[in-house]
């Protein structure tokens, strides 16, 4: 006897299109204002950010974009 297999990744029931809620990848990202500078840091610093990066699956220079950005949020309140 062949029993017919049931795919179970096929939709079952009616299907109905629905209209694409996306926005578009251009306001998905939001241009920032940067400034290229030369930052001299500690050697154990940055290997110590790009442990912690790798572990995280990012670039360390984002690591330290963001740590800055943080830092100037919490101080330029006052």
């Amino acid at each position: 006897m062949k029993r017919k297999r049931i795919d179970q990744d096929m939709p079952i029931g009616q299907l109905t299109r629905v209209k694409d809620f996306l926005p578009p990848p251009s306001e998905l990202v939001v241009p920032e204002d940067t400034v290229k500078i030369t930052l001299a840091l500690k050697r154990t610093s940055v290997d110590y950010l790009k442990r912690v990066a790798r572990r995280h699956h990012t670039k360390y220079q984002r690591m330290i974009r963001e740590l800055v950005d943080r830092y100037v949020r919490l101080y330029a309140r006052n």
